[in-house]
């Protein structure tokens, strides 16, 4: 085997690889994982977020551009042996660079670890979508993380709520918000005086 057939089969292997993910992404066809422990560190809100370094898209992006490279440069250039493995070595790992850089600044920008008191429901304010009847179920919607969200409801004491009141989640049980009327503390101030 000559040094342009290895190129070649790395560019093919590369290729082949880039093509199985992008058609795994199409059809939702989950590939195994590769975990390597070394990586970019993104911090985001309590917990972090790690991208490892040797990921498939980079290992991929690495071995096309290198085979790719080196084989131009070997059978068509006749280059030197190991110039060409030089120049194809840092081409895989500019291209592997920013697959990675693409990777960690563009589609995990907004990832961010889930932590559960980000969607802990009591203390929540929200507004009668459904009016709530005495001792019935009606519906809110609320705002959480940034996203409207709406949930069952019934009212903490026996009493019916009207559409469009501003309600506080006392208590969240089996999918249900537990809610009272929300009277702003700052109204009741200005009430009293």
């Amino acid at each position: 085997m000559t040094w342009s057939d290895f190129y070649l089969i790395c560019f093919f292997v590369g290729f082949s690889l880039s093509a199985l993910a992008l058609l795994a992404g199409s059809v939702h066809l989950h590939v195994p994982h590769l975990h390597v422990h070394h990586g970019l560190h993104l911090p985001h809100g309590p917990q972090a977020l790690d991208v490892p370094w040797f990921n498939f898209g980079t290992i991929a992006a690495f071995l096309a551009w290198f085979g790719g490279t080196g084989y131009l440069l070997q059978h068509y250039y006749g280059v030197w042996f190991v110039a060409a493995l030089g120049f194809a070595t840092l081409s895989g790992l500019g291209a592997a660079a920013v697959v990675f850089w693409f990777l960690a600044k563009v589609l995990m920008a907004r990832e961010a670890a889930l932590n559960p008191a980000d969607y802990e429901m009591v203390g929540v304010l929200g507004r009668v979508s459904i009016p709530i009847r005495q001792g019935g179920t009606g519906e809110i919607i609320y705002s959480q993380e940034g996203t409207r969200r709406v949930a069952g409801a019934r009212a903490e004491e026996a009493v019916a709520i009207p559409k469009g009141a501003e309600v506080l989640v006392t208590r969240y049980e089996k999918g249900i918000a537990y809610v009272r009327p929300w009277q702003d503390p700052a109204d009741e101030f200005e009430l009293g005086r």
